[in-house]
């Protein structure tokens, strides 16, 4: 048996250079340079996907609330608090940094007035792809969260889905659409995400953003608004600290998903955006916008018709729509629809 080498040997032998195939120069500095060019491309590979597939960040993530001030000017009428407060609190929350919380804004307010429109204006100022980005979220609770027995399952369904989609990109944008329709208790498992929390499982939630859309404080919204307008004062000196409270109190106290939540008793809703009813003239706007929007010319005749076949409140003033501008395009297809029969 062959005794074993000294140690020392070892690290002679280590000493004792090999031989190798040498390389020119100019391979070398090719081999070299391409490497380089190799790494470059690994460790930006996230730039050059996100050229051809949407990503958290540009061209996709394209912050604007300039943009959203312009379509909020353009396309929703009669609703100054809401142009507010929703600009202002959206640019504040984008101009921090690190946000302590995530921004929780709740809109209220009579069917028609304008919140679902407000809440797209909202996501196409911030992703190039509106509404369809992978990181804007839609929940609609009777849809989504039909079955008021199954509030604890809904709760830990969607404290999963944020989790997952956070984890994709922390400015995610959530909207939680018919929240009085959502069962008792269910939102308050969003409560964790929303709070002021540095993280939460290892996950920052303070640059996400979650929209409440509900018809609760509706009621006293209108009735407010109505007595302004009983005493002659002019729509747009109601201010926010007019509704703020009724809109808190009806929405906490109101039967539906924000009754006694721990979401309002927790003061983290950032601001609660109040929805004036639309007036007769509001109305009127918006049959002339959807008209030039189809590329149609109505006279002042067809206008007035196309706004008298809405209904309006109060029985003795008909001055507030009961449906704001939501059955305008409705209207608009039955008139041209009409004018096609006209000329048959």
């Amino acid at each position: 048996m062959l005794s074993p080498a000294p140690p020392y040997m070892l690290f002679l032998l280590l000493l004792v250079p090999l031989p190798c195939t040498s390389m020119e120069p100019f391979s070398a500095g090719l081999a070299v340079g391409g490497g380089m060019v190799l790494s470059a491309l690994w460790s930006s590979r996230e730039v050059v996907v996100c050229q051809f597939r949407e990503c958290c960040g540009a061209p996709w993530l394209r912050p604007n609330v300039t943009r959203l001030e312009e379509s909020l000017a353009e396309n929703v009428f009669g609703q100054h608090l809401v142009t507010s407060l929703v600009t202002r609190s959206l640019r504040a929350h984008l101009r921090k940094v690190e946000p302590k919380k995530a921004l929780v804004m709740s809109f209220h307010g009579w069917t028609g007035a304008g919140k679902n429109f407000v809440a797209k204006f909202v996501v196409e100022s911030l992703f190039k792809e509106g509404m369809n980005s992978k990181y804007v979220h839609l929940f609609i609770s009777t849809l989504h969260f039909p079955h008021m027995e199954m509030a604890d399952i809904y709760k830990l369904r969607v404290q999963d889905w944020i989790r997952g989609n956070v984890t994709q990109c922390e400015t995610s944008v959530f909207i939680f659409d018919e929240i009085d329709k959502m069962p008792e208790g269910m939102i308050d498992g969003i409560k964790p995400f929303i709070d002021h929390h540095q993280s939460v499982e290892g996950l920052n939630f303070r640059k996400s953003i979650f929209i409440f859309l509900s018809n609760t404080g509706g009621r006293d919204i209108t009735k407010e608004t109505a007595r302004f307008w009983s005493e002659g004062k002019q729509r747009e000196d109601i201010t926010y600290r007019d509704l703020e409270m009724l809109v808190n109190k009806g929405a906490f106290n109101e039967l539906g998903g924000l009754h006694r939540s721990a979401v309002i008793d927790s003061s983290l809703i950032d601001v609660y955006v109040p929805f004036l009813p639309l007036e007769r003239k509001h109305v009127r706007m918006c049959v002339e916008k959807e008209a030039r929007h189809r590329n149609i010319t109505l006279l002042e005749e067809k206008i007035s018709e196309v706004v008298n076949s809405l209904s309006f409140w109060p029985q003795e003033t008909q001055v507030y729509s009961t449906t704001g501008c939501k059955r305008v395009a409705n209207k608009m297809d039955l008139y041209q629809e009409e004018e096609v029969e006209d000329n048959i």
